[in-house]
């Protein structure tokens, strides 16, 4: 006896009715559309598709330096249009001279907020580190290079000892920073005695920090030079690596954008340096600095820790991260750039004194890190954060002084712009959660 089986229909007989196979399980309604992960965009689209990643970034919140780069650009042209001195040679170079103090406290002020903390105490230990290479260089006679580095060190020992109190005690940063700022103001004045300031020669190494200048043409343009080849170098190779293993990477159009914009920006700054005493040598120093700790941010298993611990401590410590030595680290490292930045202040004017370190040096350096971009909220910013802060309250600070601005008014545009970089910061938080980006 013979049977006839349909195979039309998977083998059994329903009816005229076609049975479902696997590929129908989970029909597409006719009007779907495909969800294509957008960062693949940059890699399919070439620099098309990098700009509608740009607009998308923008939509859902995640602005980047964008509001402090237009910020800059409006502040300079105000202030230009306002008076002609504004970006002349001299006070351009001025301003770069200037960002080196601070900027170095900001930096560190940057690591502690990537782990969604804060540091009060970097003002006062700017200052003891001034006061101490003062007297050991001056009234002790120590070799300077050997006060230098003293100097260094307590502001990292001290730093850690902030740490140490935070991460393996559990005081709260906020009351153990607190307490540093009193303490170390206090062992400043100890110091420095009843002298109370210590001039430091003028042909001192420390003074050259911020008084010698490359004065050949090509010392500006050279640096500017080697920083383009350098960036278009890193960001090439980086895109080849991210190409070699299959992943999102810059097109080269894009590359070649980003290159051109900063060699306008470094050939144009080389040229106006130039038109008065040539290339400082502090900001040789701080752009160095921001270069080397900007690799330790984005390339080294260390950095990731940082960035990890201030997105979420229990996440990262379920991933195997040591909280307790990141914490302790990262509050050194402020205090040595906190002593950096107070050894920078110093050379500028010249002396350590009891004022070193107090007024409205802390607020500048935390208000210059969250200007320029980094989330009080943890977990979220760069390095470059401090230049670009910088760039903006020297900015105000500079043409407020050109226009014979009193300084209660410069204080209040200073906490309006901050109050302003905050308010954006939490709106895009919010409008990335929204998105679910955040």
């Amino acid at each position: 006896m013979t049977t006839n089986v349909d195979k039309s229909n998977g083998g059994a007989s329903n009816g005229g009715n076609k049975a479902s196979g696997p590929a129908d399980v989970n029909p597409v309604a006719k009007d779907a559309v495909t969800v294509v992960d957008p960062r693949l965009l940059v890699r399919q689209e070439g620099f098309k598709g990098y700009l509608a990643e740009f607009g998308r970034k923008m939509r859902s919140g995640d602005l980047g330096a964008v509001p402090v780069i237009v910020g800059i650009a409006i502040i300079w042209a105000v202030f230009q249009w306002k008076d002609s001195a504004f970006l002349s040679p001299k006070n351009l170079s001025d301003l770069s001279i200037l960002l080196g103090g601070t900027g170095m406290i900001s930096v560190g002020i940057v690591f502690v907020l990537l782990l969604g903390e804060i540091d009060l105490s970097v003002g006062s230990l700017s200052g003891l580190a001034a006061a101490t290479l003062a007297v050991l260089n001056v009234n002790e006679g120590v070799p300077e290079g050997i006060a230098v580095l003293a100097a260094l060190a307590s502001g990292a020992v001290l730093g850690a000892l902030h740490g140490f109190f935070f991460a393996k005690i559990g005081v709260p940063a906020f009351v153990v920073t607190l307490a540093g700022l009193l303490a170390w103001n206090g062992l400043m004045l100890q110091v420095l005695g009843t002298t109370g300031t210590i001039s430091i020669a003028d042909d001192s190494f420390v003074r050259d920090l911020t008084a010698h200048y490359f004065s050949q043409l090509i010392a500006a343009y050279g640096v500017a030079a080697l920083a383009t080849a350098g960036f278009f170098l890193a960001q090439f190779l980086d895109s080849r690596r991210r190409k070699a293993v299959g992943v999102p990477s810059r097109p080269l159009s894009e590359i070649l954008v980003r290159t051109g914009v900063l060699a306008v920006i470094a050939f144009t700054a080389a040229w106006r340096l130039n038109e008065y005493k040539g290339l400082p040598l502090a900001l040789v120093i701080f752009v160095a600095v921001l270069v080397i700790l900007d690799f330790v941010v984005r390339r080294t298993a260390y950095g990731r820790k940082v960035i990890a611990l201030g997105g979420s401590v229990e996440a990262a410590r379920r991933a195997g991260i040591n909280v307790v030595a990141i914490r302790i680290s990262v509050y050194s490292l402020a205090g040595l750039m906190a002593a950096f930045g107070g050894i920078m202040i110093a050379s500028r004017i010249g002396s350590a004194s009891q004022q070193a370190g107090t007024g409205n040096l802390l607020m500048e350096a935390i208000a210059a890190a969250v200007i320029g971009g980094t989330s009080l909220f943890g977990g979220r910013g760069s390095v470059w954060s401090a230049l670009l802060g910088m760039l903006v309250i020297g900015s105000i600070s500079s043409g407020m002084n050109l226009l014979g601005v009193a300084n209660s008014v410069q204080y209040m545009i200073t906490g309006g712009v901050l109050l302003a970089a905050v308010v954006i910061d939490s709106v895009s938080r919010r409008t990335q959660r929204s998105a679910g980006r955040g």
